[in-house]
């Protein structure tokens, strides 16, 4: 298990940043790496992703696009969004883990993600999210899958944060995505979905 501290520093930034400590048990050393990556975008989270959003790679009126510092071994691609609202941009982190035709190696690589974030738990000011969400298994007659993971209501300051496991079918390939993300940010809604 996965044990993952917090401590704040106030001469940093304008805004506290964030110092991380992570401290951990034997293990499978993918999924611990796995966590840890997640643990630390999370961390993030109160900051709007600032301390880990690099280069910007686009910008349009409504989405602005950066490359991620924070990139999860084996991911094809991790970006930071920010999303222009009415009453106040609304920030997610998006980790690109799969892509091919074969569904059989997506279905797999799927439960194997899910398995690494289910039950991960992140200490916020004395108390846990953990997050959970029950699994779906996905078929290959249903295009989009998405399991979204809860962090319980024991961290107000994290209760609107969601992590969203997705399996989706892109023209010809099958794409693996983790979605780190506000609640506010209204979810898709194609596929099954758990809430």
């Amino acid at each position: 298990m996965l044990k993952f501290h917090l401590y704040e520093a106030t001469n940093c930034h304008p805004d506290p940043c964030i110092i991380h400590f992570f401290h951990f048990s034997p293990g499978n050393s993918g999924q611990e790496s796995l966590q840890t990556d997640i643990a630390k975008v999370i961390s993030d989270y109160p900051n709007g992703f600032r301390n880990i959003s690099g280069d910007q790679v686009m910008d349009n009126p409504q989405t602005t696009e950066f490359e991620s510092k924070v990139l999860l071994k084996e991911a094809i691609k991790c970006r930071v969004f920010k999303y222009s609202a009415v009453t106040k941009d609304i920030y997610s982190w998006e980790a690109e883990m799969v892509k091919t035709d074969n569904f059989d190696e997506a279905s797999k690589k799927f439960r194997a993600i899910y398995n690494s974030i289910q039950h991960l738990s992140v200490p916020i000011n004395g108390a846990y999210a953990v997050f959970t969400a029950d699994f779906i298994k996905p078929t290959e007659e249903i295009k989009f899958t998405t399991i979204v993971f809860d962090p319980g209501d024991k961290t107000p300051e994290l209760s609107q944060l969601k992590i969203a496991l997705l399996l989706e079918n892109e023209m010809m390939d099958w794409v693996i995505k983790i979605q780190v993300y506000e609640r506010e940010r209204e979810d898709r809604d194609r596929g099954r979905q758990i809430d």
